[in-house]
């Protein structure tokens, strides 16, 4: 394990980077967004970013992030708790709220609770009013490397006030050695998914995946004869469980990597990165066009709040959150 500092950003605040190592795993964490810059498996790098802090700060789509305090889309950036009602930011477009909004988790310096060579604690105080949302909620995220070559994420929160807490891990995920994901397969053991409107929000239905392009039941190429585009809920369950199960597969045919996604979550996000383009190359100069990567977000139904029916984002006072996320490399 080793400390150093990474940058400073605009502020004048301090990023750090930790370097972990697990099996034929090691990590780089920087504590801006709670990221993971790099993740490799021995010399291979599996995930995207960026060499610099300035493009976290100026140029990341969430790379490596945890977005929070409430993952993925609220529409029109208005809910309800009870009787009362809540109006976030709206920072996709002017009109919806997304990620948690201008300066949500992935915006945040975290504080570096404890270390060592194979996990790194962190921890952040989301205040009440921030984004717009009620209530402070405490949180504490690990990250663990294990021997037997998994990234294990278990995220912690509390808070003083119901409030909409749904924070998910967001790396884009390259297994091969193309420049794109084109050739990856996946897995994603869902009966159901939530369809979009144009502007990503739900529509309100849950659709059987049966005879759709969303069909991902059994392993199958991510690109199909339609050239598909992927940014939707699949849904698990309806509850958060206790023990992480399966939630993902991908495989990548010419490398022969496989990882699978366990979570705790009651659903999955999976976006292809069809619309990436950042303005900046990335790790060793290496530019992000679409579908350079891929997204596994495990995490609450979205826009949850606004549909009974969806798995809910809702975190009472009286309740300790606990989510279980673990990438599998095999």
């Amino acid at each position: 394990m080793a400390i150093r500092d990474f940058g400073e950003l605009g502020n004048r605040d301090v990023v750090k980077e930790v370097t972990l190592r697990g099996g034929s795993l090691s990590a780089s964490i920087i504590t801006y967004g709670a990221a993971v810059r790099t993740l490799k498996l021995g010399d291979r790098d599996l995930t995207l970013g960026f060499d610099n802090l300035y493009d976290y700060e100026h140029h990341s789509p969430h790379m490596g992030a945890t977005a929070g305090r409430c993952a993925n889309r609220i529409a029109q950036g208005r809910f309800s708790i009870g009787s009362d009602e809540f109006q976030l930011s709206v920072n996709e477009g002017g009109k919806h709220h997304l990620h948690g909004g201008f300066n949500g988790f992935a915006s945040k310096v975290w504080t570096i609770e404890e270390a060592s060579d194979s996990s790194v604690l962190l921890s952040l105080v989301s205040r009440e009013g921030e984004e717009g949302y009620p209530g402070t909620v405490e949180v504490s995220l690990r990250y663990t490397l294990t021997k037997d070559d998994v990234l294990r994420i278990e995220i912690s929160g509390q808070t003083d006030k119901p409030t909409l807490f749904n924070p998910c891990h967001h790396s884009y995920f390259n297994l091969g050695d193309s420049k794109d994901i084109t050739n990856h397969q996946i897995m994603i053991p869902a009966r159901s998914y939530l369809p979009v409107s144009e502007e990503l929000i739900p529509t309100g239905d849950i659709v059987d995946v049966a005879g759709t392009a969303y069909d991902f039941r059994e392993m199958r190429p991510i690109v199909d004869e339609h050239d598909t585009r992927f940014d939707n809920n699949f849904c698990l369950r309806q509850f958060r469980l206790r023990k992480p199960e399966l939630s993902a597969v991908v495989f990548e045919p010419e490398t022969e990597l496989k990882m699978e996604v366990w979570s705790t979550e009651p659903g999955i996000q999976f976006y292809d990165a069809s619309s990436l383009n950042t303005a900046v190359a990335g790790l060793h100069g290496t530019p992000y066009g679409p579908r350079s990567g891929l997204c596994l977000e495990p995490q609450c139904w979205p826009d949850s709040p606004n549909h009974e029916e969806f798995a809910c984002s809702t975190l009472q006072p009286s309740e300790h959150y606990e989510q279980i996320t673990e990438y599998r490399f095999i």
